[in-house]
């Protein structure tokens, strides 16, 4: 490693590994400092990459199964966990070492340590051959988060779980409580639930994904409800003890009396807490907010001129929004105009249904005091969902009412983490109802729905009633 650089990336992540590719391809010199020995941060080794791999499997297993109801049998599925886990894993090494080799590529150092400021232009990088000083003209702070933890399941007992613990797949238990209704602990809740476990969730909140717009929710939810051996909403886990092999969790509902119940392992999924501690924030003019986010401006600029953050730990807790974020920095640092203003940020639940919506839901509508039209498409009116034989999906459109304008897009069931994408690119261009109504989908797709809410939107679906006048 060299003592100076130009661009210093803190964080190996989705928005780490981008900032440093673009501010390399806009022809800096880059030095990536991470903890792990390729790029790809959390989302790679233990997020969205592992976590999708595994549903996909969990996916197959549930279609297998359903199958039956279509005339085909294939019998009990025989689990290989050691297979199952070199798949994940293969995965995962596959795409973070493509990234090295995209760096190598790009000439941007690599280097595996950790690095804390100790001014406003230089690093203390501590690797396993010792600490060196490093030197950069600019930085971008890309160190990410970690899981939240309960204080009352902080026990130091090996069967309670994060949601990196969870992904190794140790084994199977017969028993699993997630705590937290949100959507890591409803992905990786499936994922074990498809495995043969019986699984119950715990969510203190009224309702599971809590920024998910309630009809969306509700497809997931129906379905979880003929999976999971229990939802209980509005209720709280107050206290876990261990003994015998097994975990007994006293759960307190909203209304009602105490229970107490026992589970072989408990998955923790509250929340996650961003990495903004120990990096020597303390020797710069980076200001953190209370709950520990780093705050920027649209340029994603501190109040160090001289470093930018992206990411988890500002509280952008997205891969996409992330790396699209690092794009913002990078160019900001290469001289260009260049600032972080998206119209539609989609969000996405890989549950089986899958959730996704952009741009202004229907809850935020409703808390702005926003007059909107809702158009909604029902699946069971959509002839390939009928063919999948999953009817339970809708999608719909947040219109303004006057404009015609489409402000936000929300999908439940299968694809909806592909399908979202129209939507998305509908609310950045402005696009009216007529503009996607006018738009000639194929038949037949799921696709289609995106076209049948924005004709619905006039009453003029063919596959709909026209609502009355």
């Amino acid at each position: 490693m060299a003592d100076r650089t130009q661009t210093a990336v803190i964080g190996g992540g989705p928005g780490g590994y981008v900032a440093a590719f673009r501010a390399a391809d806009l022809g800096q010199q880059v030095t990536l400092i991470d903890l792990d020995d390729d790029p790809g941060g959390v989302c790679l080794y233990r997020g969205c990459i592992p976590s999708k791999a595994l549903l996909h499997v969990a996916k197959l297993l549930a279609e297998a199964r359903e199958a039956e109801e279509w005339g085909i049998s294939f019998g009990n599925p025989k689990i290989d966990l050691d297979k199952l886990r070199a798949f994940k894993d293969r995965v995962v090494a596959n795409m973070t070492g493509g990234l090295g080799q995209l760096a190598k590529g790009r000439k941007v150092t690599y280097v595996q340590g950790r690095a804390r400021f100790t001014g406003a232009q230089s690093l203390a990088v501590e690797t396993a051959e010792g600490t060196q000083e490093l030197e950069f003209d600019n930085a971008v702070l890309a160190t990410g988060s970690r899981p939240t933890i309960l204080p009352a399941l902080d026990i130091g007992s090996d069967n309670i779980m994060d949601s990196t613990g969870a992904l190794e797949l140790a084994d199977v238990p017969e028993r699993l409580l997630v705590v937290g209704g949100g959507i890591i602990g409803l992905e990786l809740g499936q994922v074990y639930s498809a495995l043969g476990s019986a699984v119950s969730v715990v969510e203190m909140t009224d309702g599971l994904v809590p920024p998910g717009d309630r009809d969306l929710v509700r497809v997931l939810h129906k379905r979880l409800e003929g999976q999971f051996e229990q939802v209980r909403l509005q209720t709280k886990v107050t206290s876990v003890s261990e003994g015998e092999g097994h975990l007994q969790v006293t759960m307190e509902p909203a209304d009602g009396d105490d229970s107490v119940e026992s589970y072989d392992r408990i998955l923790l999924s509250i929340g996650r807490r961003p990495n903004s501690e120990d990096i020597g924030l303390e020797n710069t003019r980076v200001q953190v907010g209370e709950l520990g986010f780093v705050q920027v401006d649209l340029q994603r600029r501190t109040a160090e001129p001289t470093i930018f953050a992206v990411g988890d730990v500002i509280g952008s807790a997205l891969a996409h929004t992330a790396s699209h974020e690092g794009i913002v920095a990078a160019e900001v640092i290469a001289g260009k105009r260049s600032a972080f203003e998206p119209k539609a940020i989609p969000s996405v639940v890989y549950t089986d249904p899958e959730l996704a919506w952009c741009g202004l839901t229907e809850a935020e509508a409703k808390a702005q005091g926003r007059t909107v039209k809702v158009s909604r498409f029902p699946w069971g009116a959509s002839g390939r969902a009928a063919t999948l034989d999953r009817n339970d999906g809708v999608t719909k459109l947040i219109v303004d009412p006057e404009s015609e304008r489409i402000l936000g897009v929300g999908i439940a069931g299968p694809g909806a983490s592909e399908l979202i994408a129209e939507g998305v690119l509908a609310v950045e261009m402005a696009a009216v109802v007529d503009d996607v109504a006018l738009s000639i989908h194929p038949h037949p797709t799921l696709s289609e729905t995106m076209m049948e809410a924005a004709e619905f939107f006039h009453g003029l679906s063919p596959h709909v009633m026209p609502p009355r006048r």
